[in-house]
């Protein structure tokens, strides 16, 4: 049924539980998995009062989130070892979480895209928007969201 499946992570619980879906799925139908974690770039400011920091901390705090994503998507691989599932770990640096999920399924030719929903509700949806909702509206590859 699927033979390649993407499963994004942040490395939260919730999104844990997106990932034993996955790598489950995968041992069910024979699939690899594309575990993917998208790495924020750093904000540059030029606006007037903004905190300009040294390039050397810039690039320390890139190489701490970079760290930080590769341990999220290496203990999906581990996980998956477990099960003889194959991951392939990968991470991705940009500022539109949805749009790097829905690249990477596209150029990983994959056949389902699986995620958690973090379930913002009210003001803190429209102010901060829902990165789920937007692969549910733009990814042309299916998409499994738990909650």
């Amino acid at each position: 049924m699927y033979k390649r499946i993407l499963v994004a992570t942040d490395g939260s619980k919730l999104s844990q539980m997106a990932v034993d879906h996955a790598l489950n799925l995968a041992d069910l139908t024979g699939a690899e998995v594309v575990a993917l974690k998208v790495i924020p770039r750093y904000p540059q400011t030029y606006f007037e009062g903004g905190v300009a920091l040294a390039a050397e901390e810039i690039a320390r705090i890139e190489k701490q989130w970079h760290d930080e994503a590769m341990t999220a998507v290496t203990a999906v691989k581990s996980a998956g070892q477990l099960l003889e599932v194959k991951v392939k770990p990968v991470t991705v640096k940009a500022d539109l979480v949805a749009e790097a999920i829905i690249a990477t399924a596209k150029r990983s030719k994959c056949d389902l895209i699986v995620m958690a929903s973090h379930g913002r509700r009210g003001i803190k949806r429209l102010l901060m928007g829902s990165e789920t909702q937007q692969v549910l509206t733009h990814s042309h590859v299916p998409v499994l969201v738990l909650r």
